[in-house]
């Protein structure tokens, strides 16, 4: 037997020993297990070649057609997280939407992310709760028919690849998914997708960074940050002006217009500045400008992130 498919022929048949005599009203089984790989129109071909009494030599064929359909879809969506606040950066969110596209329910045995080398995944597909861990889709594993179920990973660089500033732009290869059911018959299915892309964001020269920033601060008090400036060249070293321009709401505490000194290609510096807010409510904290005295490029950076100022009469929790 052959299965005939739109791109290729495959040879199915378990056994092609030939059988000495076929006594009348008798058969031969033969089982074939095979794994579909595509979809769309399938051709099973069975061939028979036998001989007669009379020595005469005879063959048939019989075809039988059937349609292989999708049994998931699957819509993949990226975030780029921008939380520097974290020891670690360029953090990549996956959000994986799967939909059961029979018309019978599905076992979900395993959704498994398998990331490339560049990254670490966390499923965040679980909770803790009495000390143990439970899926946020309950008890029960079903996929009922045209149900969806999103599942979440976060994918973190591999610290070889996140000290290397720079090393993770344009077209990135996340990973690929895994999945494995089992229909209402207890038929296994299993499905694997091919390497997920992502485009990195492009940061330009210099990236500039927060590592900490309070989430709360008082009105009219100074509260400090540290910022952190990454050059993003693989050849050129940056010799940078740092200028804090004032806005209606964030006053830069300091000297403005002084020399951070030179930034060699892929290094970075940890600088910790002081400010404070006129105003109360979420502010976005903006107006540093970074200038490379070499080619008299200006960087300039605003909302880099937003704290909540108080009343000083409200106290801050730390």
């Amino acid at each position: 037997a052959d299965l005939q498919t739109s791109s290729q022929r495959l040879n199915l048949s378990a056994s092609n020993a030939a059988v000495a005599e076929l006594k009348p009203d008798c058969c031969i089984d033969d089982v074939i297990h095979h794994e579909v790989k595509e979809i769309g129109t399938h051709i099973l071909v069975c061939a028979v070649s036998y001989t007669t009494q009379a020595g005469e030599k005879m063959y048939f064929r019989k075809f039988f057609k059937f349609q292989v359909l999708k049994p998931l879809d699957v819509k993949t969506k990226f975030y780029n997280a921008e939380s520097d606040l974290s020891s670690v950066t360029d953090e990549v969110f996956l959000e994986a939407q799967i939909q059961n596209m029979t018309t019978s329910p599905m076992f979900m045995e395993k959704v498994s992310l398998e990331p490339s080398i560049m990254y670490n995944v966390t499923e965040l597909n679980s909770v803790t709760q009495a000390g143990e861990c439970v899926s946020t889709f309950g008890s029960r594993a079903y996929l009922q028919p045209m149900d969806t179920r999103q599942y979440l990973y976060c994918l973190k660089p591999k610290k070889e690849f996140a000290e290397k500033a720079g090393i993770i732009k344009g077209v990135t290869v996340i990973g690929k998914l895994d999945i494995v059911w089992k229909t209402n018959l207890g038929e296994r299915g299993r499905l694997q997708t091919s390497q997920l892309q992502r485009m990195a964001p492009g940061y330009g020269d210099v990236r500039l960074s927060l590592e900490a920033i309070p989430d709360t601060v008082n009105l009219e008090e100074p509260f400090h940050i540290t910022c952190k400036i990454t050059n993003c060249s693989s050849e050129r070293t940056m010799d940078l002006v740092l200028e804090m321009c004032n806005t209606n709401s964030i006053h830069w505490c300091g000297i403005s217009g002084r020399q951070l000194g030179k930034l060699h290609p892929s290094s970075s510096l940890s600088l910790a500045l002081t400010l404070l807010s006129s105003v109360q409510g979420l502010q976005s904290i903006s107006g540093l400008r970074l200038t490379d005295t070499f080619l008299k490029r200006t960087y300039e950076y605003d909302d880099i992130a937003q704290v909540c100022v108080v009343s000083s009469a409200i106290k801050v929790e730390s």
